[in-house]
């Protein structure tokens, strides 16, 4: 009997220790500071134009910078810059518009920025991101939607980190009030502005 239940508790102490190390191994992968992998990354938007159709754009200049102490990323603190100038809509007229007065005067507000404050883990990998997110010298506080794709470990021995942020803004709320009427009715340019980013992210070592 004694024997038996020695061996219990042996066995019950290994399966302890087992789960602890992967516990352990899975806080080491995400617990920490992490920055963006450019080439493997795009911060879009896309807006309506003359109400039929969508143009799509990126920044091509930014730093991402992530930190967080909990293997879930549920603590993160989110830290985003971007240079207004490189806006990249495929068209370099309408880009230096865009970087004009009429819309981001990027010489006056060089930088677009958001800081988070909070990342509420929902269910699985869904998460709600709120922050504030500053354009122009405005700053208000925006919520967007991220799934977590995944954390990997890559061939060379880099922690990896993969998500996809979701959301939308009103342009006017933040002084980019440019406009002209079409003849069928309606704004030339779409007053919300969709938000589509997929972030890489590598762990700093």
């Amino acid at each position: 009997m004694f024997n038996q239940f020695n061996g219990f508790i042996m066995k019950t102490m290994a399966s302890l220790a087992a789960s602890a190390a992967i516990l352990a191994g899975g806080y080491s992968a995400t617990a920490g500071e992490w920055k963006e992998d450019a080439s493997h990354s795009t911060i879009g938007f896309s807006a309506k134009h003359m109400v039929i159709s969508n143009v799509n754009g990126k920044f091509n200049d930014y730093s991402i910078n992530v930190k967080s102490d909990k293997p879930d990323f549920s603590d993160a603190k989110i830290d985003v810059r971007i240079k207004a100038t490189s806006i990249n809509t495929e068209n370099d007229r309408r880009d230096n518009h865009l970087r004009n007065d009429d819309f981001f005067a990027a010489d006056k507000f060089p930088e677009i920025s958001f800081v988070s404050s909070s990342m509420k883990k929902l269910k699985g990998n869904k998460y709600k991101v709120t922050g504030n997110l500053t354009m122009r010298g405005i700053t208000k506080q925006v919520t967007f939607d991220a799934e977590l794709g995944g954390v990997v470990k890559d061939p060379w021995g880099n922690h990896r980190a993969g998500f996809t942020l979701t959301g939308s803004i009103n342009r006017f709320d933040y002084g980019l009030k440019w406009n002209d009427m079409i003849e069928a009715g309606g704004l030339v340019v779409g007053e919300t502005i969709k938000i589509a980013c997929e972030v890489e992210l590598l762990k700093k070592s």
